[in-house]
């Protein structure tokens, strides 16, 4: 299974570019001090001042940048350890077909091990929405 738009997307500070860009810009005016605590916060999220205020603009009332890319990186590890779930059912799968012994159940867990990992990457896409 390749790599999804949001696993590739978990660590970059910027937005995805779009196709023809975007020519649309705002301005915000703040004091020195605002500006010093906008890139403080920023910075704690590992994301660009810009970012910051955009993901604060449509995120969920109390949501940050920061929980979502927590609740992200969550999700990859559960589907990490699926991935090694999946991995042991194939191995018992070798077995079973060299000793020509293989319990339906098996077949059937690897069947829910996918469609779980496409669940969990259906999420992560979800929650990294801009």
């Amino acid at each position: 299974m390749g790599e999804s738009q949001a696993v590739r997307r978990l660590g970059k500070s910027r937005r995805d570019n779009e196709p023809g860009g975007r020519s649309k810009k705002i301005e915000v005016y703040v004091t020195v001090n605002e500006k010093a605590a906008l890139v403080a916060k920023a910075a704690a999220n590992n994301v660009t001042v810009p970012r910051l205020l955009f993901d604060s603009a449509f995120a969920e009332a109390g949501e940050t940048a920061h929980d979502r890319r927590n609740l992200a990186a969550e999700l990859l590890g559960i589907r990490t350890l699926l991935g090694a779930m999946s991995n042991n059912i194939n191995q018992i799968a070798r077995h079973a077909n060299a000793t020509d012994e293989f319990p339906a159940e098996a077949s059937a867990a690897l069947e829910a091990a996918r469609r779980i990992m496409l669940r969990i990457d259906d999420a992560v896409r979800q929650v990294m929405r801009p």
